[in-house]
């Protein structure tokens, strides 16, 4: 081809510094590709008409739909039957488990999207855990996994295989080609292969793969003696506020910041026992705090501020298991409360609940807590009562990993919300309708038959994906209708001179599995189909499959703790970068093993 054009190197500068904000996260990524589509717009690389295009694409509306139908399954309690059966016949030896909870996450990975199916079976894994005595680490892993292959077992699984037809169809218009779409079950077959092969990996070389840790070691474990830090293996210590006394002229926030680990978790005045006192509250002379933390420093606190010790104890009640108590909940890697302060979250005043400390990548942090900026896969360490706890339930931002009694389940809802699938599941089968208008109409159901309200339809869509998405696409445009993909490609043809056909589809392989450590997996499938059926071309192959490759490597998301699943399980699992590398090094190579021979055997 001709050689490169400044609209070719602009595309390029622009390619890099995406992959730049996404590596660094200077910006979030989806502000990032926000950016990065404006700037597409302001350059003429794309036509102002077209640059939002993406925003109504049948990937993204697709995408939309599979979150509230997903939603919906799970608010009627069909997920927690089906761990509920999983508890019952898993057994109790570790392979046994580990096989049957991995195979069950990577079918329901199938049809719902796989953070959602890993957020859900995070309780039920550590309650296995802890009833069989086995550890925790040596499971979620493994579960976490499976979920993300589950991905490549349909076309409504991953983001990746959700947009494959559509970045097929605008390739086929810009290269001239003829690129017949893929059935929403043309991988299943290969899917269930690299499943199969994943956990298999594990159920045989578990032993050596996988960290040890001691049995029935739950997120609460991987936090170095919570209970003895924050002096919760005791009664809360009660103390008198006389008149006169310095708290009085200062808010409950402002004494906070100014007493190391201490925490004032309750108040009880003549109005009765208040758990969690707001930030901006003051105290009342002649009223009583339950105070927490370290013996020592619950001393010096009680002797600065001339408080007197209680002999009465009004906060027994809280201390009373099954109303209230000590709880760990993750934050949901790719949710809103991501890169927000804790003190944003007002856990005090609108939930209720006195957050104690946070689990941050291995660290308890226990001091200037309102400040911090939460991370995907946190653990917040928090007192509630368990009823108020169960606001998080529904809360697509957090996983609630202690056991308590959560909202009953719509069930009465149940085969609404199991025939709005069975309904979009059909109409894509035996019909002729578009993936986003026949999954839109299952999640039109699930609303208007109640399994769901409005809000919380909304509430379950990730928008940050979503955004990120259709923000990506014109960026996939550009690079391949100014030609930069082709470029590219002939690069790569000449790199992968000489090699058989599977060896060049094995370097594309490679190449979307590098994408996606580093940028995402929508990201790397937008970037990489158009430069895939480029290649494809070059050297007489079918444009397709190479773009299924694509699609599927993108899933391949195993050595490093970026993906979103493996995100939300380092913190409850304890695991550490060097697991992820250990572990991650054997499946990804025994992803790209069994994902070129199934690529030729079944397309």
């Amino acid at each position: 081809m001709d050689g490169i054009t400044s609209d070719m190197v602009l595309v390029l500068v622009i390619l890099a510094a995406t992959v730049a904000l996404f590596v660094s996260e200077v910006v979030r990524i989806d502000v990032a590709a926000i950016g990065v589509m404006v700037i597409i717009g302001l350059t003429g690389l794309v036509p102002a008409g077209e640059v939002f295009a993406g925003f109504s694409s049948n990937a993204v509306i697709s995408i939309i739909a599979v979150m509230i139908l997903g939603a919906g399954l799970d608010r009627v309690g069909v997920m927690r039957s089906v761990a509920a059966w999983l508890l019952r016949v898993g057994g109790e030896t570790e392979r046994r488990v580990l096989v049957s909870v991995s195979a069950t996450v990577g079918a329901i990975s199938a049809f719902l999207q796989n953070i959602g199916a890993a957020a859900l079976f995070l309780p039920v894994v550590e309650r296995v855990a802890e009833r069989t005595g086995l550890a925790v680490s040596r499971l979620l892993m493994p579960m976490g996994f499976a979920a993300i292959l589950g991905g490549t077992l349909t076309l409504v699984a991953s983001g990746p295989l959700i947009l494959l037809n559509d970045l097929l169809a605008a390739s086929a218009g810009n290269t001239g080609q003829e690129i017949a779409p893929y059935g929403l079950f043309a991988p299943t077959p290969i899917g269930l292969a690299i499943l199969a092969s994943g956990i298999a990996l594990f159920a045989l070389a578990g032993r050596w793969l996988l960290p040890s840790v001691p049995a029935g070691r739950g997120a609460s474990a991987a936090l170095p003696d919570v209970e003895s830090i924050y002096g919760l293996d005791r009664e809360f210590q009660p103390a008198w506020v006389p008149r006169g006394s310095p708290l009085l002229a200062d808010t409950v926030g402002g004494i906070e910041a100014q007493s190391g680990r201490v925490r004032i978790v309750a108040v009880s005045d003549h109005e009765g026992v208040a758990l969690g006192p707001s930030r901006d509250e003051r105290l009342t002379a002649e009223s009583t705090v339950a105070l927490v933390g370290p013996e020592d420093e619950v001393d010096r606190f009680v002797a600065h501020h001339g408080l007197r010790r209680s002999e009465e104890n009004p906060f027994t009640v809280l201390r009373d298991d099954e109303h209230a108590g000590l709880a760990e909940v993750v934050v949901r890697p790719g949710s809103e409360v991501t890169g927000k302060r804790v003190e944003d979250l007002r856990l005090r005043h609108q939930h209720g609940m006195v957050l104690l400390g946070l689990h941050h990548r291995g660290e308890v942090i226990t001091e200037d807590l309102r400040s911090r900026r939460l991370s995907g896969g946190d653990v917040m360490i928090v007192f509630a009562p368990w009823q108020r706890l169960a606001d998080f339930d529904d809360d697509p931002s957090f996983v609630v990993l202690t056991e308590h009694t959560p909202e009953p389940p719509r069930s009465a809802k149940r085969w609404w919300a199991v025939g709005a699938l069975l309904l979009a599941l059909g109409l894509v089968i035996f019909g002729d309708l578009q993936l986003s208008l026949a999954l839109m109409t299952g999640a039109t159901v699930v609303m208007v038959t109640g399994v769901l309200t409005p809000d919380e339809a909304y509430r379950a869509v990730s928008w940050k994906t979503v955004f990120l998405l259709a923000a990506l696409i014109p960026l996939g445009q550009a690079v391949e209708t100014t030609g930069t993909a082709a470029w590219i490609a002939d690069g790569v043809i000449g790199a992968a001179g000489g090699l058989p056909p599977w060896g060049v589809q094995l370097t594309v392989a490679v190449l979307a599995t590098v994408f996606t450590l580093v940028v995402s997996n929508v990201g790397a499938t937008v970037l990489l189909v158009p430069l895939a059926v480029n290649v494809a071309i070059g050297v007489d192959a079918d444009p397709a499959q190479f773009g299924l490759i694509v699609a599927l490597a993108a899933s391949n998301a195993f050595l490093l703790p970026t993906h979103q699943v493996n995100a939300l399980l380092m913190g409850p699992g304890g695991y550490r970068v060097v697991d992820y590398l250990r572990a991650g090094a054997a499946m990804t190579v025994l992803f790209l093993i069994v994902l070129i021979p199934a690529v030729n055997l079944f397309t």
